[in-house]
């Protein structure tokens, strides 16, 4: 936030004309301060698609600076940002290094009044509900850590959770008393209703919290409405890691109803590396309290981590706001399901593989894919698809599975998956 000075003196690097990058203003060739140049001849005015064939997203694809020949279908690990955000990231730190007084403040300034409150306009929530934090996984740790507990409470979480959402739990286990519950999940998910009838028979007096995933590692969906539904009439709070599901489909944080959710804006959003947020409802503060602040009060809860941050880097948040805002979350989760069934119709035809994604949309996120091919280890097949053709996937070795997993997002084609099957097939 501005202090007193900068309010009275106007910034050589104002926000307007520096920091803030429009999605349709013209780009310089050369970045100071970065070691590669961004090409901005396959920079256009982005354009709201239409459809959700390859051709009308071949605006949408030319934003992004992938190096020629390579493709990219690991987004549940680390987004690939667009130029534009590269660019604002750029933007910030020459800011700072040409003039770091001005240059902070401007940034910080556009993190208060911009980032924030288009983060809570995106996902249905209220500014003072979230504080940027560098991943999910941040946001995750200080949830649980939060979260007043007391020896021989209990907490439920489920056997997909990612190691992030498990670990902190594990820590208050060991050192604090508090009792923790998996409960089993299979994979792939039978329905929703399994999901939340499971849950609900592990419930005890005893239970205080839900802690679980919006949509696992491996692109399961669970159905987290009628989770929290059913947490809130028995005054259970309800914790949930948005880190695989922000992004690939609109989410209203008021309507879900949880009380706590992390999010990695690095992956679905296409922010920059190192970026997320942990939200919490403003009635869940008398329960999940601060880990940080030693005198928190409800309107100064004091839930971010104190010290310098990343000032272009969050700032550079916008830019990947603005960009698939642009675009409409719910193309995006139109444009990511039609990729990811093509895919699975591509698998179904090739021998020896085994489909573990869910069958309907209800139990299975739009851009992620998970399946098992007899014979083919799964580690060995990520170097194996880089060699081969040059295409970047992951493997799902978990939950008794020697499964690839396929994150498909927009600027995928449906070429980029025709030479993946091909390839797979000869594996």
């Amino acid at each position: 936030m501005l202090n007193r000075f900068t309010e009275k003196t106007e910034s050589k690097f104002s926000r307007r004309s520096f920091i803030k990058t429009g999605l349709a203003s013209a780009a310089v060739a050369t970045l100071p301060g970065c070691d590669s140049q961004i090409d901005v001849q396959v920079r256009r005015n982005l354009k709201k698609p239409v459809g959700i064939d390859d051709a009308g997203w071949k605006n949408v694809r030319s934003q992004f600076i992938l190096e020629k020949g390579l493709t990219y279908m690991n987004n549940a690990s680390l987004g690939m940002p667009p130029a534009v955000v590269a660019e604002a990231v750029c933007k910030g730190y020459e800011a700072i290094s040409k003039e770091p007084l001005h240059g902070k403040h401007d940034l910080q300034d556009n993190i208060t009044k911009e980032v924030i409150p288009n983060l809570a306009k995106t996902f249905g929530a209220e500014a003072d509900e979230i504080v940027l934090t560098r991943n999910a996984s941040e946001a995750l740790h200080l949830q649980a850590i939060g979260l007043e507990l007391k020896s021989r409470d209990e907490v439920i979480i489920t056997t997909q959770e990612h190691p992030a959402g498990h670990r902190p739990w594990m820590f208050r286990k060991e050192h604090e008393g508090v009792r923790v519950k998996e409960v089993f999940i299979p994979s792939p998910l039978d329905s929703e209703d399994d999901v939340v009838s499971r849950v609900e028979e592990a419930i005890s007096r005893k239970t205080k919290a839900l802690s679980f995933c919006h949509v696992t590692r491996g692109g399961h969906r669970y159905p987290v409405k009628k989770l929290v539904a059913m947490a809130r009439d028995r005054g259970i709070v309800t914790l949930v890691d948005g880190a695989q599901a922000a992004g690939q489909f609109p989410i209203n944080l008021h309507d879900l109803g949880c009380d706590a959710y992390a999010v990695s804006l690095h992956k679905w959003i296409l922010a920059p590396a190192g970026t997320g947020f942990l939200y919490i409802k403003q009635d869940a503060r008398e329960r999940i309290r601060s880990a940080f602040a030693p005198d928190p009060t409800l309107e100064a809860p004091g839930f971010d981590p104190p010290g310098t941050k990343d000032f272009p880097v969050r700032a550079a948040i916008g830019a990947a706001l603005d960009f698939v805002n642009t675009l409409g979350l719910e193309n995006i989760e139109n444009r990511c399901r039609s990729l990811s069934d093509y895919l699975k119709a591509g698998l179904a035809e090739i021998k020896g593989v085994k489909l573990l994604s869910g069958h309907t949309p209800e139990i299975s996120a739009p851009g992620s894919t998970i399946f098992e091919k007899e014979g083919l280890d799964a580690i060995a097949s990520v170097p194996m698809m880089e060699e081969r053709i040059k295409t970047h996937i992951d493997e799902h070795q978990r939950d008794s599975h020697n499964a690839i997993r396929i994150s498909t997002h927009v600027y995928n084609t449906k070429a980029e998956v025709d030479r993946l099957l091909e390839a797979l097939a000869k594996a």
